[in-house]
């Protein structure tokens, strides 16, 4: 690979932020891209020369600017980021589609040596089928102004810029000429042609490049239709000759691909469509046949022939056509057409059921269906393996294995089958039978049956199910199927389940029953907890002995989980395994153990020697990271069932999901490097829609996720309404801002690694805690909190109003002493608040909630990180955040706090933004979720740490008024 200049992650970011167009040369390889700033005066830093260039701007007004011209090699990593940056300009974002385009089709192999006009060597891109092309033309149309406004003739009039598709072009073929040109190459081509950078002139090879340049330049395009004759009444016995092959050229017109027509019909003009292809259309198509006819030798006769029509290939000619050859034409472009009433692909799907099944299970006379409360066998042990059988289907008919030993070894293409034709590779009907039945695990099989396939030797194989892995199958498919309804509210439950618990209720009692795991991803404040709760008391009354619960959950939550079973389940024995005196001496079958996450780390092996009916993790994402201690703890408790309860599932990627799946579920979703490759990247990366489609399937039966918008499932919730309110700086904070700025970013650019990514974290900290209050920052023992914040005068103007109404109002801040701050100012002011932080012992906690809730203390302080799950807080009708988390899920899951059942009133949410500051350009990202915003809501403050130092700056610049 072209191996590009010494660019520095800064030049690359400030260059794809600039506008750009592509200079095309002779050769290909010698084009550039130029970039320059509309609004700079000096050229972008960054490889290449500098150059003035003239340009069109709006209104087609020609100006002078100085440019960047960067060689495409060097160009690539720009563009290729370019594509996908939020901060890319319309030409370098162009571009960037036009980079992924080339080297898409150079990964294809799409690559034809010839000459360029000069007779240098060149590579160029091609042979182009039908669809390629159209990629190109559909790309051109799209190029913006700027992507090609340099003009032909700046002194012309009217001014005539670069035509879209044939710059398009020539930008692909200089990628085509440049990636080639390796260290190693020479040793491929024998010497520097066609493998080093610098030019060398062949004006000797002008016939063959011509030649070779056939199907690349040609106004014509070759395929092949196959003709069979001598099936009618024919037998495929020993000795018999069987049918014939005819193997027919055909001409396709590359402006009107409609226009097909035989190239015997073209060369006599008996169908009169040598117009509609040209008087070039022999000699061009004679020049891609010498091509074909080097990748399959039997179309050789046909340059010969004094009017190239067909030939008549032997068997073992056309076995190739079926299999190898058949893809080397393709990558010459020619397609091969079979006869419809003869093609049929053989193609293999797996049927999985259990190893030594009982017929009997499946039929009517053995008792009909299972009725839907029933259990299913469970054959999901360990030990368990379930055959995979596999079927072979030829043009939708399933072969036997006698008919299957028949293809394989009649080595034949052409095979006489139930009294009928069937073309077939001989050596896909070998490998075939030599594919093995072989056995897999419970798991794995149920994963297979859930998506619908599966992947064996590289290749996807079709799955489906059969007996008792069918009807789990069909049981689990959807999570709430009307018939999937098999329990009502237990009887022992003191409440009344809205619909959309019920149906969560039936679906934890179908995946429970079954020895499954799930994972409830309700939205916070939907009545999780209710419906576990039900679970565990309609388990009891199934069975008489379901075993204690045990429920581990953040410390903030042991009050409201006692309080709910108290309150819900009255009568059920429920005891908090947490403190110094915490025990598990006698305790009962259907008894509930809460347990802290803390706790449970510390005390694993204890609680693992309690053989549990059930064990749930509330708010789970505190598992998310598979190898923290808290999570390897949790995995050693075993028990009958595991619930997950969460409501964000995934907070920054999809190994979190892997990890609270793979606790609930062991083994389903694989091993989590397997997991990455299959599924992660590429449904991360929005590039595979088929993988996104495969892992819905799987984890569907195993999380429920509704959400409060979602029709029917809490329409009483009165409406919500999310305002960011701007704020500007104090004049002292603008100040500490741009100090802070200044001599961060001269740290940052001469630190690497995890130094510069620390340093970078620390900026950012530093400028929110002086877009919170200056007193923060500084780090001040006592004070003066008036006057000297933008958001202290706006929450002191905010609470007037609130106050005044009556209301109550959360305010969140992810810092412990902003948090302080704001106690003793507003105490100062005569309103009475609460603070709950991290330090909070769980008594006073869940005193404070009953506070607050009584109307005790109207300002509710949180800490962000503290408070964010598990409370109900509905009294309040005001949600402020003072500062941004920068990750939407955690402030949306802040604001539940008020924002869930039981809630009455309408809430307004309150988002205080310092404008002109980094906090202005993150909340603006947030809203387009765009760009870079899809790297914050994905990993917060870590993506940032990634920012080129060019990036950064802006990102952090203080700008507008608060300058």
């Amino acid at each position: 690979m072209h191996r590009p200049s010494a660019a520095t992650l800064d030049e690359i970011g400030g260059l794809s932020r600039c506008q750009a167009v592509f200079l095309p040369s002779e050769p290909a390889r010698s084009g550039a891209v130029a970039f320059w700033d509309p609004e700079s005066g000096t050229p972008p830093a960054g490889p290449g020369s500098t150059a003035e260039l003239t340009v069109a701007g709006d209104g087609a007004l020609l100006r002078t600017v100085a440019a960047r011209l960067v060689p495409v090699g060097d160009a690539l990593p720009v563009l290729t980021r370019a594509r996908t940056s939020a901060h890319a300009s319309s030409g370098a974002a162009f571009w960037g589609a036009a980079a992924v385009l080339a080297l898409q089709f150079v990964a294809r192999g799409l690559l034809l040596p010839g000459l360029g006009a000069k007779d240098h060597d060149a590579w160029r891109a091609g042979p182009l089928a039908a669809d390629d092309l159209e990629r190109v033309r559909v790309l051109a149309a799209s190029m913006p102004p700027y992507a090609h406004a340099v003009p032909l003739d700046p002194s012309a009039d009217p001014l005539m810029l670069p035509a879209p598709e044939p710059l398009l072009r020539s930008f692909v073929d200089a990628v085509a000429d440049t990636l080639p040109r390796t260290p190693g190459a020479a040793r491929l081509t024998g010497g520097p042609a066609f493998a080093a950078a610098e030019p060398v002139r062949l004006p000797g090879l002008r016939p063959w490049a011509t030649d070779v340049a056939a199907g690349h330049d040609a106004g014509v395009r070759l395929s092949l239709r196959v003709e069979v004759s001598g099936t009618a009444g024919a037998e495929d016995g020993a000795g018999a000759a069987g049918p014939a092959f005819r193997v027919v050229l055909q001409l396709h017109s590359v402006q009107d691909p409609a226009v097909v027509a035989d190239a015997a019909d073209v060369w006599t003009g008996r169908t009169g469509t040598v117009a509609l292809f040209g008087p070039r259309a022999r000699m061009d198509a004679l020049l891609a046949l010498r091509r074909a006819a080097r990748a399959w030798p039997p179309l050789t006769p046909l340059l010969s022939a004094a009017v190239p029509d067909a030939v008549e290939p032997a068997d073992e000619e056309m076995a190739e056509l079926l299999g190898p050859a058949a893809r080397v034409l393709a990558a010459t472009g020619v397609r091969v057409h079979w006869p419809k009433e003869l093609s049929g692909k053989l193609t293999a799907r797996a049927v999985i059921g259990l190893a030594n099944e009982e017929d009997e299970e499946d039929e009517a006379g053995s008792g009909g269906p299972r009725r839907p409360g029933a259990r299913t066998p469970s054959f999901l042990s360990a030990d368990a393996l379930l055959a995979f059988d596999w079927r072979f289907s030829l043009g939708g008919r399933e072969l036997s294995r006698t008919e299957l030993d028949r293809l394989a070894e009649a080595g034949r293409p052409l095979v006489r089958l139930r009294d009928q034709w069937v073309l077939v590779d001989p050596e896909e009907a070998r490998r075939a039978r030599r594919a093995q039945d072989h056995k897999v695990t419970p798991l794995d099989a149920l994963g297979a049956v859930l998506t619908g396939s599966t992947e064996v030797g590289g290749r996807r194989v079709e799955v489906t199910a059969t007996g008792r892995l069918e009807q789990l199958r069909a049981r689990i498919a959807d999570p709430e199927a009307a018939d999937g309804r098999t329990v009502g509210p237990p009887s022992a439950l003191a409440a009344e389940l809205r619909d959309y618990q019920l149906r969560g209720l039936n679906w934890l009692h179908t995946m429970t029953s079954l020895g499954l795991g799930a994972c409830l991803a309700d939205d916070m404040g939907l009545g999780k907890t209710i419906t576990l709760i039900a679970l565990h008391l309609h388990r009891q009354g199934d069975s008489g002995s379901a075993g204690p619960a045990l429920v581990v959950c953040p410390a903030s939550l042991l009050g409201n989980w006692q309080r709910e079973i108290e309150k819900f389940a009255p009568g059920t024995p429920v005891r908090r395994f947490h403190g110094a005196a915490r025990s598990l001496e006698g305790v009962v079958d259907g008894e509930f153990v809460l347990t802290t996450y803390g706790t449970m780390r510390l005390d694993a092996a204890r609680l693992a020697g309690t053989p549990w009916g059930l064990v749930v993790a509330d708010e789970a994402q505190h598992v998310k990271n598979p190898h923290s201690a808290t999570a390897r703890q949790l995995r050693t408790i075993g028990g009958r069932a595991r619930v997950a309860l969460t409501g964000t599932p995934v907070e920054n990627n999809l190994s979190e999901l892997w990890a609270i799946l793979d606790w609930t579920t062991p083994g389903l979703l694989g091993r989590l490097g397997t997991f990455r490759d299959r599924y992660a990247s590429a449904v991360e990366g929005g590039d595979d829609p088929a993988a996104a489609r495969r892992l819905a399937a799987l984890i569907r039966p195993f999380l429920l996720r509704r959400r409060k918008s979602d029709p029917g499932i809490a329409p009483e919730l009165p409406p919500k309404t999310e305002t960011d309110r701007a704020v500007s700086l104090t004049p002292e904070q603008a100040g500490l801002y741009e100090a802070v700025v200044r001599e961060a970013l001269a740290e940052i650019s001469a630190a690497e690694g995890f130094e510069r990514r620390g340093l970078v974290v620390k900026l950012l900290t530093a400028l929110k805690q002086i877009c919170n209050h200056p007193a923060q920052y500084l780090k001040e023992e006592r004070p003066r909190i008036a006057d000297r914040s933008g958001k202290v005068e706006l929450l002191d103007e905010l609470l007037d109003t609130i106050l005044a109404e009556g209301s109550s109002v959360l305010v969140f801040t992810q810092y412990v002493r902003m948090a302080r701050l704001l106690e003793g100012h507003l105490a100062a002011r005569g309103i009475r608040t609460q603070f709950l932080h991290g330090g909070t012992p769980v008594a006073e906690r869940e005193a404070m909630v009953d506070r607050f809730q009584a109307g005790g203390a109207p300002v509710f302080l949180l800490s962000l990180k503290a408070a964010g799950t598990g409370l109900n807080l509905t009294r309040a009708g005001h949600v402020v955040h003072f500062d941004r988390w920068w990750n939407p899920a955690v402030e949306a899951q802040a604001t539940d706090r008020a924002y869930r059942i039981g809630q009455t009133q309408p809430v307004q949410v309150h988002r205080l933004i310092a404008e002109g500051t980094v906090e202005d350009r993150i909340a603006a990202m947030l809203a387009r979720k765009q760009g870079l915003a899809d790297a914050v809501l994905g990993s917060g403050e870590s993506a940032l740490t990634e920012l080129t130092d060019a990036e950064l700056a802006d990102l952090v610049e203080l700008r507008g008024e608060s300058r």
